[in-house]
């Protein structure tokens, strides 16, 4: 459906705290108010995004946002998803941060962009998410140690059933989106964004569980601390709580959590490509080649051929 459906519309914007997104903002303004749509935003953003964005709570944010504009980087679009996990909201990334493999279009292709979005011709790309007690992480949770160099003792159970322990310097648990971070540094696979499944990995394993073990959406997968001290929960890179001693948290895939607005498959099926490729699985020659972009392979063409 397009934003010309009849129905009225509201756009939610989410900014980078810093990043110059006013040119954008103001082609946003245009297409919203020749299709009688009304704009806002987190209150934190609505103040330096204009008069005419109405600054509103999380909640309400979530509630009355139909559409959703990320302006910024991956970080922005994270924030972004976050704000509308289970709603089914198509979120769009501009990006106005540095090389983002969720962001769609540059500020340049925001215009053709929205344009497109009013005929209904764009695809919605799900993705899952990791559900912590209530805390969402799209990329990955990961429980440490409190302090610089302390170890972790960590019981694993699934459906209460006890799995077994870690004793390592930290526990990964990954979406399919986030296999490729942490995880894969610590030695986990990279899992296909098709399969709904959580990786749990342990870093610098001692003792207990030594390799990765996968669970699939179903499985409701409960971390408890059995050290003599708290240990660290960051959410997608964050400190958001501590584990006290025999304290657990509860973890679960969210499938479908959010919607994010895609354009062209293949060509973010490359996008892709080329990030496996920064993690050095083999590529032969002529495929690494192929990652060129094609305006460049013909440019370099013509300087070999003279």
């Amino acid at each position: 459906m397009g934003l010309d459906s009849g129905q009225p519309h509201v756009i939610g914007l989410v900014a980078h705290p810093r990043n110059p997104v006013a040119a954008s903002v103001a082609l946003i303004r245009e297409f919203a108010s020749a299709r009688g749509a009304t704009l806002i935003a987190p209150a934190a953003d609505a103040a330096r995004l204009g008069p005419d964005v109405g600054g509103v709570s999380a909640v309400e944010f979530a509630e009355r946002a139909t559409a959703v504009v990320s302006l910024g980087g991956d970080g922005t679009m994270l924030g972004a998803m976050r704000l509308v996990v289970g709603r089914g909201t198509p979120v769009l990334g501009v990006n106005h941060g540095n090389l983002g493999f969720l962001v769609e279009v540059s500020p340049a292709e925001l215009p053709a962009a929205l344009d497109r979005l009013t005929k209904g011709d764009f695809m919605l790309e799900p993705h899952s998410c990791l559900m912590a007690d209530g805390a969402v992480a799209f990329n990955d949770l990961v429980v440490t140690g409190a302090r610089q160099w302390a170890t972790v003792n960590v019981d694993l159970s699934v459906h209460g059933i006890q799995h077994g322990y870690y004793r390592c310097d930290a526990v990964v648990a990954c979406t399919p989106t986030g296999s490729t971070a942490y995880n894969y540094a610590a030695g986990g696979p990279v899992l296909s964004p098709s399969v709904p499944a959580v990786a749990l990995t342990p870093v610098a394993p001692m003792t207990g569980i030594d390799r990765t073990v996968v669970f699939g959406s179903d499985d409701d997968m409960r971390l408890t601390n059995r050290s003599e001290e708290p240990a660290r929960v960051l959410l997608d890179g964050v400190h958001t709580r501590d584990l006290a001693p025999s304290d657990g948290l509860g973890v679960r895939l969210h499938k479908e959590a959010v919607n994010l607005v895609r354009f062209d498959a293949a060509a973010h099926a490359q996008k892709t490509r080329v990030k496996l490729s920064l993690l050095d699985l083999p590529l032969r020659p002529d495929q690494l080649l192929e990652l060129v972009p094609e305006e460049l392979r013909e440019r370099a063409q013509r300087l070999r051929s003279r």
